[in-house]
C-alpha cells in the first residue's frame, strides 16, 4: 500500500511540539479523538510509515511546526476505558471499542512554522483541507504534492522584510 500523508491538529498548550520533544523516543499515542471521521482515518487508513504534518491549531497564526511518522497503526484508545479520564466513554467496551489511537514519532521540526495564511496563499496548497473555510477536522488527509510543497516551504527561513 502506498504511503499516505496526514495533518494532525493539536492545541500547543494541551499537547504541542514541546511536549512531544520531551517524550521518551519522541513518540506518543494520539488519544482523545472523539470525531467519527477522524477516528475512521486512524482505525482504517493510517499505516506505519505514513507522514504527518504536526499542526498547532490554537495559536496565532495556526501553523505546521513539524513532521512525524506513524509508528503504530490504529488500536483501541485506552482512555475510553478509564473512568478517571476526561475521554472515558461508558458506551465503549474492550470487546467493541469505539475510539482508536495511532502512535507517532517526531521526524523533524520545521526550520520555521508554516502559518495558515501562508498555506492559503501558496499555489498548490489552496485546496488543502486545512485551508478551506470551516474545516475543523482534527485529522485530515494531505496529498503527496501538498506534502512536498509544505516540506519545501518549511525548510526555508522566512525572508526578512
Amino acid at each position: 500500500m502506498a504511503k499516505r500523508f496526514w495533518l494532525m491538529k493539536s492545541d500547543p498548550e494541551t499537547y504541542g511540539l514541546r511536549h512531544l520533544k520531551k517524550e521518551k523516543g519522541q513518540t506518543t499515542y494520539w488519544d482523545g479523538v472523539r470525531n467519527y471521521q477522524a477516528r475512521n482515518f486512524m482505525r482504517d487508513d493510517m499505516r506505519v510509515g505514513d507522514g504527518v504534518l504536526f499542526y498547532h491549531s490554537q495559536q496565532d497564526p495556526p501553523a505546521v511546526v513539524a513532521t512525524c511518522k506513524i509508528t503504530r497503526a490504529g488500536y483501541p484508545d485506552p482512555s475510553q476505558f478509564d473512568k478517571r479520564s476526561k475521554y472515558f466513554d461508558p458506551k465503549s467496551s474492550k470487546e467493541s471499542p469505539r475510539w482508536y489511537v495511532v502512535d507517532l514519532t517526531l521526524d523533524r521540526e520545521l526550520a520555521r512554522p508554516l502559518g495558515l495564511p501562508e498555506i492559503k496563499e501558496t499555489p498548490g496548497l489552496e485546496d488543502m483541507m486545512v485551508a478551506r473555510k470551516g474545516s475543523r477536522l482534527s485529522i485530515q488527509p494531505v496529498t503527496a504534492e501538498e506534502w512536498k510543497i509544505v516540506l519545501a516551504l518549511g525548510r526555508r527561513k522566512r525572508k526578512s522584510s
